[in-house]
């Protein structure tokens, strides 16, 4: 069945409240909800509503709820095509290879080497298929650190494609909670979980920030690796810390070459201690110890 995506955009505290608002209406709907960053410098958000019928209906809903937010745009629309996206998103991509890891589409499957941890990542609609500096660069630095310090329990925070929590499970074979705050790049990583044959060690989960039960359940965590962006990075410092076992080690991306100072300063005011940085491109891919 077609999906409209129904979204506005505006800049960080009026989006976040519009998200709660329109989370606690459309609750018992399980209409697909989601808030992307779309210019960090700018603080410019992006809030959508996916819905398989009745968008007009949805529309009229939302702005009845957002109607004492000042600072919103107008609800716009796209119908989104009813397409093979797995086929789409990857037809043309070349594997990559990074670390100890061969990600791939399914047009290269078992063409990975001797040694190699193959992955098979179906990108849809959500991000990481691997080519990017920063899941590159996290890939690289999971290699490094996973079977140096041995974790027992990790957490993916911003999983996007599950790529990096897939990595974890199949080189570690440990139990990995994978969060995203868009339910459906959830669905895409549940998806690419099974298809990995990783879904005894990952679980997947929609959740904003770390106000999710799984959270508490699961933690402390031995690793965290979060590929988000710099400026929420830092505002997550303080949870980081309480979430993440003593010694254990943090991998942060998302973050470009003149916003690693400025990254690292939030985690080193919070205990934690710079340990190594990955350059890829203009991305930074950092670890650090608490």
């Amino acid at each position: 069945m077609p999906q409209t995506r129904l979204f506005f955009r505006s800049n960080g505290a009026p989006a976040r409240e519009a998200f709660s608002r329109l989370e606690a209406a459309f609750e018992e709907d399980g209409l697909p909800l989601a808030i992307r960053e779309l210019d960090e410098e700018r603080d410019i958000h992006e809030v959508s509503i996916y819905a398989s019928e009745d968008w007009e209906g949805v529309a009229d809903r939302m702005r009845s709820c957002l109607t004492s937010i000042a600072g919103l745009s107008e609800i716009e629309t796209e119908e989104l095509p009813e397409i093979d996206w797995v086929a789409h998103s990857l037809a043309g991509l070349k594997a990559v290879r990074a670390g100890r890891f061969f990600v791939h589409g399914s047009h290269e499957r078992g063409q990975h080497r001797a040694g190699e941890i193959p992955i098979e990542i179906e990108a849809s609609l959500a991000f990481g298929t691997g080519h990017h500096g920063t899941t590159s660069g996290c890939l690289e630095m999971i290699s490094r650190v996973v079977p140096r310090e041995h974790p027992r329990n990790a957490l993916d925070l911003g999983t996007g494609s599950a790529v990096l929590a897939i990595a974890i499970a199949r080189l570690a074979h440990i139990p990995v909670l994978a969060t995203d705050i868009d339910p459906v790049a959830v669905r895409v990583a549940r998806d690419n979980v099974r298809l990995n044959r990783a879904a005894e060690w990952v679980e997947t989960a929609a959740a904003p920030g770390f106000h999710h039960p799984a959270f508490a359940r699961r933690m402390p965590f031995d690793l965290i690796v979060a590929n988000i962006l710099a400026r929420p990075l830092i505002g997550l410092a303080p949870a980081m810390a309480r979430h993440l076992s003593p010694g254990g080690s943090l991998i942060l991306s998302g973050i470009l070459t003149h916003q690693r100072r400025q990254v690292i300063a939030g985690y080193v005011g919070q205990g934690f201690r710079h340990l190594t940085t990955l350059h890829r491109g203009e991305w930074v891919t950092i670890h650090m110890k608490r």
